[in-house]
């Protein structure tokens, strides 16, 4: 059947989360999406697993209210606090979320020793602990919480002087270790593929998640559903211009970006529309 308004759900604490509705595009360009920036909260990576975790179930509450039928928490500190407590509390509806991709980086080292630039909050979660011994046990793992590269991407500053030695101080140690993969464990991270490739040159792979979670998210997709023609919707906590032009800079797409505003005192947190509207095609965006 074809139900009107069925949308896959993606969302983040700010624009990484863009990186993998790319690659939901790409796989699946009939199927229409609905993202939502919580940029009012950004980043995810220092907050506590519990405040996190408040704020994504809000937002899953109103994706679905959208019309969400799938939701892909594209934000790997957003999983690492919340995915498996939204799996027990939304059994109905199919949820996708960001795991380190340990496996793969450490099924093809052949140093033995693989990277991993994350933030805080996936570094010590549940998820990556559970990987990092399911996958990654006779192999050494250099963790790097990179919280400043978050910043890099939403300011997109990543080709200046200065974010250019951040980057590579975090990647140092890692070259120092031998390492030969770098696993890009947070969604931010793939909008600075150009700048670490050209940093460590062909002494390290990049292990990017992003085309995985679209696969997956293909999967899960209700197949008595048939996907509904209607245009992409984005949402964001924070300065809809702002998220327009970096929409337009990140992944090449004009749309038409929304406010939702978190409600004063409200507990649990809870999000409303705000009436104002900021059209992209309006826009000149940020060279």
């Amino acid at each position: 059947m074809t139900m009107p308004g069925a949308k896959i759900g993606v969302l983040d604490s700010g624009v990484g989360g863009l990186s993998v509705l790319r690659e939901i595009h790409a796989l699946l360009p009939d199927y229409p999406t609905i993202y939502f920036a919580d940029q009012d909260h950004l980043p995810y990576g220092p907050r506590p697993h519990a405040e996190v975790r408040a704020y994504v179930t809000a937002i899953a509450d109103f994706l679905i209210d959208q019309g969400a039928v799938v939701i892909v928490i594209a934000c790997n500190a957003a999983s690492a606090a919340s995915l498996l407590d939204l799996r027990a509390q939304y059994s109905g509806i199919p949820l996708v979320g960001m795991e380190p991709a340990v496996k793969p980086a450490a099924t093809a080292t052949h140093s033995g020793v693989i990277g991993v630039l994350t933030t805080q909050a996936t570094a010590s979660g549940p998820l990556y602990a559970r990987v990092r011994q399911q996958f990654a046990s006779d192999t050494r793992v250099i963790t790097q919480v990179a919280p400043e590269l978050v910043e890099i991407v939403e300011n997109n500053s990543q080709h200046t002087p200065e974010s250019r030695r951040i980057i590579a101080d975090h990647l140092q140690p890692m070259l120092d270790a031998g390492a030969d993969h770098v696993v890009l464990a947070c969604t931010h991270f793939p909008f600075l593929t150009e700048t670490i490739q050209a940093l460590v040159g062909d002494k390290m792979h990049i292990v990017n998640p992003g085309p995985a979670v679209a696969r997956q998210t293909a999967r899960v997709w209700p197949s008595a559903i048939r996907p509904d023609t209607a245009e992409n919707q984005y949402y964001t906590s924070g300065d809809p211009a702002q998220f327009s032009m970096m929409l337009h800079t990140l992944i090449g797409l004009d749309g038409l970006v929304q406010q939702a505003v978190w409600q004063a005192d409200a507990m649990p947190p809870r999000l409303l529309k705000a009436n104002e509207r900021h059209n992209a095609s309006q826009i000149k965006p940020i060279t």
